[in-house]
């Protein structure tokens, strides 16, 4: 992909992403996540979600890569339990060799979240600023509410998505 992956986004000084473009991509990669699980004939649980596993093409549309650790659902294992592989961190923490892949769903994509937003990414003043601030505190409640200790009270995919939408359209309200 012309643009590399996310990783070089985060961490080099080189280059910067805006809380929009920040937010356009999170929408890319939980867009993405619901086709895999929702889509597919076979639902596919990417199990590796990270900023590195994150390709942005030419015009900065977020695409999923790696699936080596990628794991086919069946029609009949929708609650499949299975020794599952991941990068350190990734896991939910409950789970301590047989993971629910349906319970792991909402919790890959916070952990990538928590990346995406900093500080520096409040740069705007006035009300601009304000607004700014509230999607981004938007942003982390969604975030936090996918870890949530409960995995059944954790927010699926298909609602983050749409909940991150609605907080672009407000940014892009202001």
């Amino acid at each position: 992909m012309p643009n590399g992956s996310l990783e070089k986004y985060f961490y080099s000084y080189n280059y910067f992403l805006d809380i929009k473009q920040r937010l356009g991509i999170m929408i890319d990669v939980a867009c993405a996540l619901v086709y895999l699980h929702h889509g597919c004939s076979l639902p596919v649980i990417h199990c590796d979600v990270k900023p590195s596993n994150v390709l942005m093409d030419e015009d900065m549309v977020a695409h999923l890569s790696d699936f080596g650790i990628s794991k086919l659902l069946g029609e009949d294992q929708g609650d499949l339990y299975t020794k599952t592989l991941a990068t350190f961190g990734r896991k939910p923490n409950e789970f301590e060799g047989d993971l629910s892949l349906k319970q792991w769903v909402s919790y890959s994509l916070p952990n990538a979240v928590m990346e995406v937003v900093d500080a520096n990414l409040l740069t705007s003043t006035g009300n601009r600023l304000n607004k700014e601030r509230d999607g981004v505190a938007s942003i982390m409640k969604v975030a936090l509410d996918c870890c949530n200790k409960s995995p059944t009270r954790r927010t699926n995919m298909k609602d983050v998505a749409g909940i991150l939408q609605k907080i672009k359209i407000q940014l892009l309200a202001c």
